[in-house]
């Protein structure tokens, strides 16, 4: 099945939950931001919400400094 992350078209398996997409592009969930298609997806909600076909996924990595 076909989605779109960060603008990109990405080839992923049926019953991909955001968290199972989130772990092949990042190895620290903490520091990032997700959008599914143009809303946030709570973080509480990741294990649970799979992935369906033409979803447009925004993964934003969130950086400290001063």
């Amino acid at each position: 099945m076909q989605i779109t992350l960060n603008g990109t078209p990405r080839q992923v398996a049926p019953n991909t939950t955001l968290a199972e997409l989130i772990d092949e592009i990042t190895q620290d969930r903490t520091r990032v931001a997700v959008e599914r298609n143009r809303a946030i997806a709570p973080r509480a909600q990741w294990d649970e919400t799979v992935v369906a076909d033409g979803d447009e996924i925004e993964v934003v990595t969130l950086v400290g400094g001063g």
